[in-house]
């Protein structure tokens, strides 16, 4: 059975922060969990030592992630720095927006949604602000069609 990985759009930030925890995952988790499932070994009966289960799922979780990771990196689209443009709202670009009802201004960096973080005002194109912002210029008055209703941005700098 062949699994079906679409490609993932990653900025070099993103790659840089997947391939981080890759390293780590490969390098210290997996010998820390190797170090606890030895020392559950060694408390003998394995049918009712709830550390040796602990660590076994752990284990499973670390794998299955080193797994996502490796295949999110060999189908990644890497988005070029130097091919990015500040003609129009793209991936890679950080968007100053003006809320028109409120006149709120807030800035959000656009990224593929493997790197989505609302929290840190990193969005995916996929999102509705995403998706509507995309091959906008500055000066633009976009709709977005969110849960609410609708918030109309005006778009009042891009850049890298």
């Amino acid at each position: 059975m062949a699994e079906d990985y679409k490609e993932t759009i990653l900025t070099q930030e993103g790659v840089a922060k997947l391939e981080e925890e890759l390293r780590y995952l490969k390098t210290v988790k997996r010998k820390e969990v190797a170090e606890r499932i030895k020392q559950a070994i060694a408390f003998g009966d394995l049918s009712e030592n709830s550390e040796y289960d602990e660590a076994k799922n752990e284990q499973a979780f670390i794998e299955g992630r080193i797994v996502t990771l490796e295949n999110l990196l060999r189908n990644a689209k890497v988005i070029d720095d130097e091919d990015i443009s500040t003609d129009v709202v793209s991936i890679g670009v950080t968007v100053k927006l003006l809320d028109v009802e409120t006149n709120d201004v807030v800035e959000y960096t656009i990224v593929g949604s493997t790197e989505a973080n609302p929290a840190e005002n990193r969005i995916s194109n996929k999102s509705p602000v995403g998706k509507a912002l995309l091959g906008k210029p500055v000066g633009a008055v976009v709709d977005v069609h969110v849960p609410d209703g609708v918030i109309k941005f005006k778009i009042l700098e891009i850049r890298k």
